[in-house]
């Protein structure tokens, strides 16, 4: 085995992804999904700090990209509609992947321990679009309570677009949840 590898990081995904399908997360080990991928469980680590990262090691580059776009929405704009801007943000990002998606999701469903890790980052992202809602002027429930409702419509939106058959594109889905609720809350 050569000293460089190209595609470590892909190959090392894919292969725990397999891994965690085919036998259950708790039932694969970092070695065995190094050697799915041809490589030595010394390079998983260069990439990953454990095998849970492989299925959250981009949450944090995520939640900035979210915050950012959230930050970028017009001035002006109402709570809502700057949440709104950044779920379309995620819904863009994560988008061209439903079968990484769909695998992901049903290795997190299987797993107590990833479902709260996921939940957590849920949390995560709730504070991160309340702070940044306060930042463009919104009062502290009004950015909370705007917060919470898009990171509900996120995971709702979300959970149909890998589970459902024949549902639209990630971006849809979510656009069709905020008018959902609007419409929900305009009863």
């Amino acid at each position: 085995m050569g000293r460089w590898e190209p595609n470590a990081a892909g190959r090392l995904r894919e292969a725990a992804m397999d891994l965690y399908v085919e036998r259950g997360f708790e039932q694969t080990t970092v070695a065995e999904i190094a050697e799915r991928a041809g490589l030595t469980a010394r390079t998983f680590f260069r990439y990953f700090s454990d095998k849970r990262e492989v299925l959250f090691g981009g949450s944090v580059e995520l939640q900035e990209h979210l915050v950012q776009a959230l930050a970028a929405a017009p001035d002006g704009a109402p709570p809502m509609e700057a949440v709104a801007a950044a779920l379309d943000a995620a819904a863009v990002l994560l988008g061209d992947n439903r079968k990484f998606s769909q695998r992901r999701q049903s290795v997190i469903a299987a797993n107590v321990e990833l479902q709260e890790r996921e939940l957590m980052k849920m949390a995560s992202l709730s504070v991160a679009f309340a702070d940044g809602l306060r930042r463009r002027g919104a009062s502290d429930v009004d950015a909370r309570l705007t917060a919470e409702a898009g990171v509900a419509i996120f995971r709702v939106a979300f959970e149909r677009w890998v589970s459902e058959p024949g549902v639209k594109a990630l971006l849809q889905v979510v656009r069709d949840s905020v008018d959902q609720l609007k419409a929900l809350t305009a009863e």
